[in-house]
């Protein structure tokens, strides 16, 4: 070999990676307007978290509200759903994480206590379940006020049956409905995010 040849080999190997490299920023170029498209628009950033006034809902009743471009369940739960809720065993669950992140620790049982929420004076008496409306199977939207095998919340697009508490117990949806972060500011006003 020659030293022409060498010099060849370096040339050659120069203009292969130039080449990779302006194809590398090129590539980047083209694809990160395509990855800035999936980040949350203005709109949803500005509903980050919102104020939702509850002194309006009746024992037994429900009202959804959006979070986040999503729907949120708040139900102001009846003496009876409470007990009926409290009454499962955690080991006969689908799911038996709470899917809470309010709680500390990502692996809190699936307790009626550990899925309803607190109110303002920090007391869990179950009276207040605030959950997201997605079913986790295919995202949609549960039927509530009692619908389902369980008395709670029931998906008719692939029959997922969810509890008193938002627990899965029926049907191929994988998860229990999610807990978001969510906590009273005064007696009358949850904060959601």
């Amino acid at each position: 070999m020659s030293h022409a040849d060498d010099h060849e080999g370096t040339r050659r190997d120069f203009l292969y990676y130039a080449t990779a490299g302006a194809g590398a920023v090129a590539t980047g170029a083209a694809v990160w307007p395509l990855v800035d498209q999936m980040n949350p628009s203005a709109d949803v950033l500005a509903l980050s978290s919102i104020r939702v006034d509850v002194a309006d809902i009746e024992v037994g009743t429900q009202i959804t509200v959006l979070w986040l471009g999503k729907p949120v369940f708040i139900r102001r739960r009846t003496e009876e759903e409470i007990t009926e809720a409290r009454e499962v065993d955690v080991s006969a669950l689908v799911d038996p994480i709470a899917r809470n992140p309010n709680l500390s620790g990502d692996d809190a049982p699936a307790t009626d206590e550990n899925r309803s929420m607190a109110d303002f004076s920090g007391t869990n008496t179950g009276e207040w379940l605030v959950q997201m409306g997605v079913c986790t199977h295919f995202g949609c939207v549960p039927l509530g006020d009692g619908a389902g095998d369980y008395h709670g919340w029931f998906c008719p697009c692939h029959g997922s049956h969810y509890d008193t508490s938002g627990r899965i117990r029926k049907g191929p949806a994988p998860e229990n409905l999610p807990v978001p972060p969510a906590q009273f500011v005064d007696e009358t006003t949850i904060l959601l995010g």
